[in-house]
């Protein structure tokens, strides 16, 4: 039986796409000490020297800045809560669903979020943007018998996104479930047509290059306060020169602002489209009575 495909999900990148900051530069470098500059440095020498991953670079630094203290998984979600955010974040998103019709609702349509970030998990189910999300999928660190983190039990890359995509598709949300399983389109309950990406630059690139190859929606956004307008150059070389994402717009979520007018108008225009489709299907189904 095929899927109602009447949900509408919206996907965010985190770090400097729902918040202008890294989220361990407001959570775990303050709370534990730890030297920002230090940090990055020596995750970088990681990649450059040594030929780690990026993310497992981060990882690593994290487990050997913090084996003295070695924190519980549950210490770091309590730290989630000092996250902070763009303007209009989490308020959006409530907000968002004010801008379906009677008629989109009458059809259950509905608006869902997800967060795909290559941070830490923990520190998202900790924050204020948790009980508004659907799913969040990030990075993880497992336990060891006294409970502390110890080796990544799960790690997203800028490339492994796309992995996450496809389960929102397919409606794969448990890591158990194999994303690579066959499912005919019809029974997606997501279809690429519904998503909407929301990321900020070159590591979103494998998103935003799907949503564009199977007809999703994208938005590349910039930090408006930055001076040097280094964020502001990524998503205009994104748009203009590598022809990566169409849309690009200042990460301000509130009402009236540019981004939040392309969100809303994207949504519309889906809802719309899942409007015109299911009339199509009732059209195509029904037989007209014979006229004598």
């Amino acid at each position: 039986m095929a899927a109602l495909q009447t949900t509408i999900g919206i996907i965010y990148d985190y770090d400097q796409t729902l918040s202008p900051t890294y989220m361990q530069d407001e959570t775990l470098f303050p709370h534990f000490g730890i030297n920002p500059g230090q940090f990055w440095k020596k995750s970088r020498e990681l990649v450059d020297q040594e030929g780690y991953d990026g993310e497992l670079a981060y990882l690593k630094c994290m487990l050997d800045y913090l084996e003295m203290d070695r924190p519980t998984n549950e210490e770091l979600r309590i730290l989630g809560a000092k996250l902070r955010y763009y303007k209009g974040v989490p308020e959006i998103f409530n907000e968002m669903n004010g801008v379906l019709s009677s008629q989109h609702r009458l059809l259950g349509i509905r608006i869902e979020h997800y967060i795909i970030s290559s941070g830490l998990k923990i520190l998202l189910d900790g924050s204020s943007l948790a009980p508004f999300v659907k799913r969040i999928f990030g990075c993880e660190f497992g336990q060891d018998k006294d409970g502390r983190i110890s080796f990544p039990k799960r790690v997203i890359s800028h490339t492994t996104k796309t992995q996450y995509i496809f389960r929102i598709n397919k409606g794969m949300l448990e890591p158990h479930e194999d994303v690579n399983d066959h499912m005919d389109p019809e029974l997606r309950p997501i279809p690429f047509e519904n998503m909407i990406y929301v990321g900020d630059g070159p590591t979103d690139v494998p998103c935003f290059t799907l949503m564009k190859r199977y007809g999703g929606h994208a938005i590349a956004v910039y930090n408006p306060d930055e001076s040097n307008r280094a964020s502001f150059r990524k998503c205009y070389q994104l748009s203009a020169l590598a022809d990566r994402v169409k849309h690009i717009a200042p990460a301000d979520y509130r009402p009236g602002s540019h981004l939040r007018l392309l969100l809303e108008e994207m949504v519309l225009s889906i809802a719309d489209n899942i409007v015109r489709r299911k009339k199509l299907e009732i059209e195509e189904g029904t037989v007209s009575a014979p006229h004598f």
